[in-house]
Parts: structure tokens; sequence; C-alpha cells
């Protein structure tokens, strides 16, 4: 099995995106209950993680939530249930789950498509600061 937290959420991520690096980040600042850890999707133990999940990467590149032992969602979905965790003016956020998963994941698509074009791509993975190690698997 996955050597990862099991009490922890793990969020998989666009290693390379700068959005995705901008959002992990935002996420990071307002995790005041500690409940997520990071993977990026290129890297072995995100690759791992994709792979244990049964998850067709080509259904989805940019963001995963797993709950260990317990689901996974990708994209909107996963969108919505990091900001319930979030809380605060995030939670407003998850409101948008009163819309259909369709609707939702229109406009995800439409961005995610969207992203490298509009916010630009990186070279390698996001490289952590001593301070937000622990944070990252």
């Amino acid at each position: 099995m996955l050597d990862i937290p099991k009490d922890k959420k793990i969020i998989l991520f666009d290693g390379v995106c700068n959005l995705c690096d901008i959002t992990v980040q935002k996420i990071i600042k307002h995790d005041t209950k500690d409940v997520f850890r990071f993977v990026a999707l290129q890297s072995d133990l995100g690759q791992k993680i994709i792979k244990h999940l049964g998850i067709d990467i080509k259904k989805t590149d940019s963001i995963i939530l797993y709950q260990p032992g317990f689901a996974y969602y990708y994209k909107s979905e996963a969108v919505l249930e990091i900001a319930k965790d979030l809380g605060g003016i995030f939670y407003f956020g998850s409101l948008f789950s009163i819309l259909p998963t369709s609707f939702n994941n229109y406009i995800y698509d439409y961005i995610a498509k969207n992203r490298y074009k509009w916010y630009g791509k990186k070279e390698t993975c996001l490289i952590p600061t001593k301070e937000l190690r622990a944070k990252f698997l």
C-alpha cells in the first residue's frame, strides 16, 4: 500500500502549472487546521497514487483530492471539497455544489485548458521552502 498519511487529505496538483502553484500557496496559507498535504502529479508518488486509484490521467491533469481510505475527487468536485475544508470566505465557493457537476466541470475544463496560456508553465515542479517542506509528500 502507499506510504502516505491516512489522517490528511492529499492534493495532487500539476507541478509545472503557475496557476496551480499559486493555488497551492493560497491553500497552504489558509489551511489553518493542517488538513492538506501536497503531491505533484508528475512526481513518482503522484504517479503511484494515480495508479493506485485507477484514475485515467486523460480525464484530469490538474487536480485530484484524495482522502485515503475514503474517496477521491477530481476537477470541480475536488475544488469544492477543498473550499469546504478551508472554511471562511472559501466556504462560499462550495455553494457552487448546488449547480450540476457537468456545468461546474465545463467551467473547470475551460480554465484548465487555458491555464498554461493565461498563467504560464514552469520547466520544473515547485521546490518547497524549508518551512513548507512538511506540507509536501
